[in-house]
């Protein structure tokens, strides 16, 4: 009998040992570009940064400026400057110096999704505003930052 449990525990062992764990954390994280020469040199209004398990730095990431004029969505895609740092980018001013926008970084991986909305008026980029996720943002995120509030869905798994 005690040799049976001892075989049974042995292969359960091996069997969790041999389970691959699932994909880590995927995050798209917010960088001052006064931190960076390369992204000042670029005149960044901001830089972005994957973080997390198993090599971020190569997952691929979008980004995109979203407004509402009379009523109707305008998206603008943005283009991202990978910088030297792996997994760093630079984000120039691509929309209008009027309004409000929400800028949104979405980066997929091996199943993994991360995601980072953030508030831009002309003045500046609002960072106290950015909302992160790991998974799609949501409409009522996005809505929340476009119409200026602060009550954002709390980020869920």
């Amino acid at each position: 009998m005690r040799n049976s449990i001892r075989t049974f525990f042995a292969a359960a062992l091996l069997l969790a040992a041999a389970t691959q764990l699932p994909a880590g954390g995927l995050h798209v994280m917010l960088g001052n570009p006064e931190a960076s020469p390369e992204a000042r040199k670029h005149n960044a209004v901001l830089t972005i940064i994957l973080a997390g398990c198993h090599e971020p730095e190569k997952a691929p990431v979008e980004g995109a400026a979203i407004t509402v004029v009379d009523g109707k969505r305008q998206t603008i895609p943005i283009q991202l400057i990978a910088l030297s740092k792996p997994g760093m980018y630079a984000v120039t001013r691509q929309w209008p110096a009027r309004g409000r926008w929400v800028l949104q970084f979405v980066a997929k991986d091996r199943g993994r999704v991360a995601s980072t909305l953030v508030a831009a008026t002309p003045d500046k980029i609002e960072r106290h505003s950015a909302k992160m996720a790991m998974r799609l943002p949501s409409e009522k995120d996005l809505a929340a930052l476009l119409s200026g509030g602060d009550k954002p869905e709390v980020a869920r798994k």
